[in-house]
């Protein structure tokens, strides 16, 4: 049975990467900051939930190098982040406590993760998956005010195609995938103020890209059938941005 880990499985896009995940067989290590997990994942047999803050590195490795060392997952999939604003009007001690956080959950804690996932499948002479969930702001960039937010998703790009370049060769392919504007909590805000019709100018579509979508694309990217893919960008953002 493969095993995958699942960073922000209480809500959102995780909560959909899980529960496709499920229903396709795997067993999933789900974490979350402090959100209680839904009963449609406690409640399957096949689910294990995880308490950790990705900002604080004493509890990712309290609680997650455990999971890389004891039951290494087959598939690790870095999902959960940030989108926190900080303005060039701001003060240098927001400006810097901003990006401080967003590098630190988007890109370093995610790093730590690929780092023990790939050391353990080394180690073990086995093959791993890696799926790391980044941005179309990665390659578009966003507004000025969410400028951390687009280099930490450019960051995890990078990262990928280095990872994806040194460790084919052991076992380990590793994908990114950009979403462009999604319905979940996190956008919730943003629909409110602005609209559906606002927020999918420039889509080839008129309704804003489903959470199950990229769930999707996440499962079938797990499933191991294109490895030779390895180091790509899956995007799927509307048609907003297409690369």
């Amino acid at each position: 049975m493969q095993h995958s880990l699942v960073t922000g499985a209480s809500r959102g896009i995780g909560l959909e990467i899980a529960k496709s995940l499920l229903q396709k067989g795997f067993r999933v290590t789900g974490t979350a900051r402090k959100s209680e997990f839904p009963s449609e994942l406690t409640n399957h047999e096949l689910f294990e939930g995880v308490h950790a803050d990705l900002a604080d590195e004493n509890q990712i490795r309290k609680s997650l190098r455990p999971v890389m060392l004891d039951s290494t997952p087959d598939v690790l999939i870095n999902n959960a982040g940030i989108f926190r604003d900080t303005d060039f009007s701001d003060s240098d001690e927001k400006w810097l406590e901003i990006w401080d956080k967003t590098l630190t959950v988007n890109l370093r804690s995610s790093s730590l993760l690929c780092k023990w996932f790939v050391n353990a499948h080394v180690e073990n002479g086995t093959e791993g998956i890696i799926i790391n969930v980044a941005s179309r702001a990665a390659y578009r960039g966003d507004t000025q005010e969410y400028a951390a937010y687009a280099a930490s998703k450019a960051g995890m790009v990078g990262f990928t195609k280095s990872l994806a370049r040194d460790f084919g060769k052991k076992g380990i392919v590793a994908y990114s995938v950009a979403p462009g504007f999604i319905e979940t909590d996190m956008a919730r805000e943003s629909i409110d103020i602005y609209g559906e019709e606002y927020l999918t100018q420039g889509s080839a579509f008129d309704t804003i890209t489903q959470p199950h979508e990229v769930a999707s694309l996440v499962t079938f990217l797990a499933s191991g059938k294109v490895k030779h893919m390895t180091g790509s960008t899956l995007h799927i953002n509307g048609g907003s941005y297409m690369i």
